[in-house]
């Protein structure tokens, strides 16, 4: 079992390296970009369907912005927290020391989880800076505390899978390329051919539970939680389709099985690893 009180005060130092480097700024950054863009892109075509309702405006602007702002969180401060060690050959000092590799594992997991946090928050705040400017007091609704709490979880799940193929990989480039693949479109295309070709849900794909964070403000009959027969644009009036998204107990599951098993399966990698 790891030290706590050693894991903390690694966590501490590795949070200060985080906050003083280029990669904090860099994240902070490309937060600052997404929200300056999705808030000029509103500002200026004043979308109707997305400004009827302070739902409607999240559903899509932080349900589907948040889990970009998360998968690039995980892989800046997540993809080399493993493999870095082994890579910069700074495990030799640090094994060196009388703590035990789940402390080191642990302690790296709460800095970037910290690090990547701050970026979600600043992201929330810039969303409900927006939010207050279209629908005043109506833009502080429960449900956006609700799915932001979601998103705190799949946060969990995806720094999980990080660490993971982070401790798989001796080199940082292999394992935050992985990451930033499957994440950002491996695990997105493979939910649409299993969806298309095999018609079953892919309840298994992390992907597919991270659908709750925007669904759970139901404006959509295709986002909403749970299966729907929707009426889809098209020509001639359109057609039917049943949907089949996760409900908010299914994906909150799903999430933190990913979050368990990753961490387990990763720190048993680390443990077996040799810095040779």
């Amino acid at each position: 079992m790891p030290s706590w009180k050693q894991a903390l005060t690694l966590a501490q130092y590795q949070l200060r390296d985080y906050v003083f480097s280029r990669r904090f700024i860099l994240m902070m950054a490309l937060v600052a970009i997404i929200g300056a863009i999705l808030t000029a892109v509103v500002g200026y075509f004043r979308p109707a369907a997305f400004l009827e309702s302070s739902g409607a405006f999240y559903a899509i602007f932080w349900g589907g912005g948040v889990t970009v702002v998360i998968v690039f969180a995980g892989v800046i401060f997540g993809g080399d927290a493993i493999a870095g060690e082994f890579q910069n050959k700074t495990g030799y000092f640090l094994m060196g020391q009388p703590i035990r590799r789940a402390t080191v594992y642990v302690g790296k997991y709460l800095a970037a989880f910290v690090a990547a946090f701050t970026a979600v928050v600043f992201f929330a705040v810039l969303l409900l800076g927006n939010g207050a400017y279209y629908f005043g007091a109506g833009a502080f609704t429960a449900t956006f505390l609700a799915s932001f709490v979601l998103a705190i979880v799949y946060l969990l799940a995806l720094l999980g899978a990080t660490f993971l193929f982070s401790s798989l990989f001796k080199t940082s480039t292999y394992a935050t390329l992985v990451v930033a693949v499957l994440f950002l479109f491996g695990f997105m295309l493979i939910q649409d051919l299993i969806s298309g070709l095999v018609h079953t849900t892919p309840w298994y794909i992390l992907t597919y539970a991270d659908s709750i964070i925007g669904g759970i403000f139901n404006t959509s009959c295709a986002s909403s939680p749970g299966t729907h027969t929707c009426t889809m644009p098209g020509p001639g009036g359109g057609f039917t389709q049943t949907v089949t998204n996760a409900t908010i107990p299914e994906g909150v599951g799903i999430m933190l099985a990913y979050f368990v098993i990753t961490s387990v399966l990763g720190l048993v990698s680390f443990e077996r690893e040799e810095f040779s």
